[in-house]
């Protein structure tokens, strides 16, 4: 019950932070939060919880609200605007894979304490990063061109939400099948694999979600620059 209580509270802070960064910092902070959220999605990848008998990977939240970014680029500023996010995704990714394996490269210190849980959490980055490079590289930009597609379908104000969850049911499937192939076939039992599987996207649909309003919200923001 604690999992399920505190992971409520988790992506309310998450999407709490992913407005104020926009209210701060405008278009800009998006492209940061992307940039962020990227790199600590494939650090909370790596730990499992359990709610109610239901094992769950961590990240997902993170995961999702950069589909909420590239969607409110998206809607405020275009396409192109999306697809430079997700490019500066990848950057963000494959920069901090490059760096931290060659961190966990050096010798350490007789005194050191952090090399093993370094090696812990960084080791299965290169794995991770490719999962979800592959994952992000094919869904991200599926998840634009949907968006952009039902825009022409449902292009009402009020119908953000049919362009938002509509986008993000396919491309989340893909995201997340791409994923789990990728990071953790053959890591975990078919059982295990297929329970990560299905419930991590469930989890990202639900996410999707609860996430429209936040989304919503941000819309209606107002900068001077942009006026």
């Amino acid at each position: 019950m604690f999992n399920l209580v505190w992971g409520a509270v988790f992506v309310l802070v998450t999407y709490g932070f992913f407005l104020l960064c926009y209210r701060l910092f405008g278009k800009k902070g998006l492209y940061a939060w992307i940039g962020v959220a990227t790199v600590i999605a494939n650090i909370q990848v790596t730990k499992t919880i359990d709610i109610m008998g239901i094992v769950l990977t961590l990240g997902n939240t993170m995961y999702v609200s950069m589909y909420l970014t590239s969607d409110l680029l998206n809607e405020k500023y275009g396409a192109d605007e999306a697809r430079k996010a997700v490019w500066f995704g990848f950057f963000t990714l494959i920069m901090t894979t490059v760096l931290m394996q060659m961190v966990l490269l050096f010798n350490a210190a007789p005194t050191d304490f952090a090399q093993d849980s370094m090696e812990t959490l960084f080791g299965l980055l290169p794995r991770l990063a490719l999962g979800s490079l592959s994952a992000y590289f094919i869904s991200q930009f599926l998840d634009v061109r949907l968006f952009s597609w039902l825009r022409k379908i449902a292009p009402g104000r009020n119908q953000l939400w049919i362009r938002t969850n509509g986008s993000s049911i396919i491309s989340s499937f893909v995201d997340t099948l791409v994923f789990c192939t990728v990071a953790f076939v053959f890591i975990y039992p078919w059982d295990v694999w297929l329970e990560i599987f299905l419930t991590t996207y469930l989890i990202k649909f639900l996410l999707t979600a609860v996430g429209t309003p936040f989304l919503y919200a941000a819309r209606n923001f107002k900068f001077e620059d942009e006026a």
